[in-house]
């Protein structure tokens, strides 16, 4: 279950993707979960279909979700997971390309989380 609070500071489109990030971080949603089309959740949220379609969007750049034409967009297995190890791999390569040890740049990520 999704919900928008149109009156919120963060936009409806961000509130839709955390909620679906939330809910396959914890499991409320597995892998293979088809959501609704794109239609009908903008029409039950009460929101414009490009704005669940930019959350879809987003989504499946993470990896959480893949659309399949219309078949539609489902929850992929291990997405986030995967999405996380090659951002984290990326950061590494990055990392060693500046001439930042492990430790320092161990560092560098914890203080970047609030």
């Amino acid at each position: 279950m999704l919900t928008v609070d149109h009156h919120a500071a963060e936009p409806p489109y961000e509130q839709v993707r955390e909620q679906v990030r939330t809910q396959v971080r914890t499991g409320e949603l597995a892998p293979g979960t088809k959501l609704p089309t794109v239609r009908q959740l903008a029409a039950d949220l009460g929101i414009a279909t490009n704005t669940v379609a930019r959350a879809y969007r987003e989504l499946e750049a993470l990896g959480v979700i893949e659309t399949r034409g219309r078949a539609g967009s489902v929850v992929t297995g291990g997405g986030v997971e995967r999405a996380a190890r090659e951002a984290a791999h990326e950061f590494a390569e990055r990392m060693l390309a500046l001439g930042v040890g492990e430790a320092e740049a161990i560092d560098l990520v914890r203080r970047a989380f609030p």
